[in-house]
């Protein structure tokens, strides 16, 4: 046990010195096998048992095919459409941001990507329609967060790897708490622009709504390929992302010409360096795991978290459990393969839904993103728009408060969650 507790406070140590994560998960890897006496040779056999899990090739297509409808000029297309949509609302143009990540949170399926390829379009028109540099960081970073609930999902993939929950519950799982985050944000956007006097972006026109469908129309043929067919239950998660990939080349190269052959080089070798870095964190994150089974320190977060509970109450061990994950989100990035094997066993001994809890993981991920120290989505923001992080992190307080009340809320009414792979199921 003293072996596993200095082993975590290594990786903690690490991490808040901003060592890679790679290095700084391998660093306690390596101490916790040293310190324990374990067999060399279980190591490797434990990182390439990590790296096996089927469900993991969808993992570089749906990042593939989120990196070909990033490169293909889609952002533009989606704020177009959602400026038709709700620009005519008090603070349009906030609310324009908040729907345009959900759009195109349903195609790359990730935060930074979402940030990437919307937050360079909407944060500078916020800008020069006199939203603060600071607010439009904030609602960009905490918008993008939707990304990872909509599916395709890369936390949801890590998470299904790592647990054997089904990919595609897990799908079905994030569509409703997705759509739920966003139409809170919006809440709070026109809570904000009442106050602040913010006007309307566009005047509202069935004209306009025409138009701008028709020219994304065929963007939303990757969220519809994914969905639909987990859904009919014409191919697996695997399967649609061999199809989202096709679809989006198909899309980017020959109908929308945004990319050539040198750009789809570029998307190829970013999708190849992502999916290596993920693929290495994962394997070394269940051999961490592994030794912090054998070191006996899941039973030891039972007893920790039995102790703090009131009573017998499944509520309370949860949120024990998902302030645990927004603690260590705080630091890790990713969150879910380094923490979920450690505490897996932990779920299963209190017989925890695996399908709630996923979708638990990914909004603590969400919080975690724009929470210091790492706060990687308020950096982001942050440079796009040309304003100090501490600036954009005092701007995103209500967002984050939303996002926190939020998750109170899923942990308290499961069915947000569960619901809909329900009646898919039966």
């Amino acid at each position: 046990m003293i072996g596993a507790v200095v082993s975590i406070a290594l990786l903690c140590g690490l991490l808040v010195l901003r060592v890679p994560m790679m290095i700084a998960i391998a660093s306690a890897v390596i101490l916790n096998f040293y310190l324990s006496g374990a067999w060399a040779l279980t190591l490797p056999q434990t990182m390439i048992s990590g790296m096996s899990r089927f469900v993991l090739i969808a993992l570089p297509l749906f990042v593939l095919a989120g990196g070909l409808m990033n490169a293909g000029g889609i952002s533009g297309r989606l704020f177009e459409f959602a400026r038709a949509i709700v620009g005519w609302l008090r603070g349009g143009l906030a609310h324009v941001n908040v729907v345009t990540s959900m759009f195109f949170g349903g195609m790359i399926g990730s935060s930074t990507a979402d940030l990437a390829g919307t937050g360079s379009v909407v944060i500078p028109a916020m800008k020069k329609n006199g939203y603060p540099a600071d607010f439009s960081a904030a609602v960009t970073a905490s918008s993008a967060g939707i990304g990872p609930l909509v599916p395709p999902s890369s936390p949801m993939i890590l998470y299904s790897a790592v647990t054997g929950t089904s990919l595609g519950a897990l799908f079905l799982a994030g569509l409703i708490p997705g759509i739920l985050l966003g139409l809170s944000q919006m809440a709070i956007i026109a809570f904000l622009a009442r106050r602040r006097g913010w006007q309307p972006y566009a005047a509202f026109l069935v004209s306009e709504v025409v138009r701008t469908g028709r020219r994304a129309v065929l963007s939303f043929g990757l969220p519809t390929i994914i969905v639909g067919g987990l859904v009919i239950g014409v191919f697996t998660p695997t399967e649609a992302g061999a199809f989202a990939v096709i679809f989006a080349l198909v899309l980017a190269m020959f109908v929308y010409r945004r990319i050539n052959l040198r750009g789809l080089y570029r998307v190829l070798a970013n999708a190849v360096q992502l999916t290596g870095e993920l693929l290495v964190i994962v394997s070394l994150s269940f051999a961490l795991g592994a030794g912090l089974t054998n070191a006996h320190v899941p039973e030891a977060l039972v007893v920790i978290i039995d102790l703090i509970t009131i009573g017998d109450s499944e509520y309370m061990r949860m949120l024990a459990m998902v302030i645990l994950a927004i603690i260590a989100g705080m630091i890790l990035d990713p969150l879910i393969p380094v923490l979920v094997p450690i505490i897996l066993p932990t779920l299963l001994f209190y017989n925890i839904d695996l399908v709630h809890f996923g979708v638990l993981m990914v909004i603590a991920v969400v919080i975690g993103q724009v929470t210091p120290p790492m706060a990687i989505a308020l950096f982001i923001s942050g440079r796009i728009a040309e304003v100090d992080q501490m600036e954009v992190l005092r701007a995103n307080t209500p967002f984050l408060l939303g996002i926190v009340f939020f998750l109170l809320l899923a942990i308290a009414v499961p069915e947000i969650t569960t619901w809909l792979p329900s009646i898919i199921r039966n």
